[in-house]
């Protein structure tokens, strides 16, 4: 991976850990995320003159992974209802890498250096220590928290294999991802009136400002990670996204005021380790 593509998914890992606490701290949770999507779906839709349109092979994992991302969206809700950000979030983004480089290694042949490798299993270990070093006690985490965060785990490594796959596919990284936002937008505000009919859009009001500010954080920080996959192993872009953790990790206890623990530091120091790693590799 070069310098270049490793310092902009670290860049992408803190703008995604920055919406992340937008949903947590919202009071309505569902109209937040739902204002993210539209806020990046207003953006990309700004953007669709000027990049390609999918290719023909591609628009099946486009339309795949809107699905996906609704999916995504509607379980990171529910995980955040009762869990605190230091531990709903690392719980979610822990196993992903690991379970994007079981598929794509065999799948697509991206086979990772020893170092690289080693890293990837570091930074998870380091993230999972986070999640269980972090916030409440294990003893105290709810199970319904647990099992969304787990659910939205498994969104997160199918889409983005679905991503890493249909953006090669289509050779334009810009013009998929400029249409995967546009859709993912759509798709959760047709959610929203489903779910709320038009009472939903006024929910919104309240929340624009740092709505739309997370959709720009969030359409910012994935269409770096869309880009990189088509320059690096998709395993390896996965796994350097999720030191995200340690940007939530500082934002639950500089600004959500959640607890610092001697375990969460350690767990962030094995983080940093794994990175390390994974960036000589």
């Amino acid at each position: 991976m070069s310098a270049t593509v490793f310092c902009a998914v670290l860049l992408a890992a803190a703008m995604h850990a920055g919406w992340n606490a937008v949903v947590k701290t919202g009071r309505d949770r569902y109209a937040s995320i739902t204002l993210i999507a539209l806020g990046g779906a207003i953006v990309s839709a700004a953007t669709l003159p000027f990049v390609e349109s999918p290719h023909a092979a591609a628009r099946p994992w486009l339309l795949t992974s809107a699905a996906l991302h609704i999916g995504y969206n509607l379980f990171l809700i529910e995980a955040y209802r009762t869990g605190d950000l230091g531990q709903v979030y690392p719980i979610a983004r822990g196993s992903a890498p690991l379970l994007v480089s079981l598929v794509t290694v065999p799948l697509l042949g991206e086979a990772l250096d020893p170092l690289a490798a080693a890293g990837l299993l570091v930074l998870s270990a380091g993230i999972c220590l986070m999640a269980f070093g972090g916030g409440r006690s294990v003893t105290r985490i709810g199970g319904r928290s647990i099992a969304f965060a787990l659910g939205t785990s498994a969104f997160i490594a199918s889409y983005t294999i679905t991503d890493g796959i249909g953006s090669r596919t289509n050779g334009s990284p810009h013009g998929y991802a400029a249409w995967l936002f546009f859709l993912d937008g759509v798709l959760m505000l047709l959610v929203l009136l489903a779910r709320r009919g038009v009472a939903g859009l006024r929910a919104l009001a309240p929340v624009w400002r740092p709505g739309l500010a997370g959709g720009a954080m969030s359409l910012a920080a994935y269409w770096i990670v869309i880009w990189a996959m088509t320059r690096a192993p998709i395993g390896l872009v996965a796994a350097l996204r999720e030191s995200s953790v340690l940007f939530a990790a500082s934002i639950s206890v500089v600004i959500l005021r959640e607890p610092l623990t001697v375990w969460r530091s350690i767990a962030g120091l094995t983080i940093v380790a794994g990175i390390a790693l994974a960036r000589i590799g």
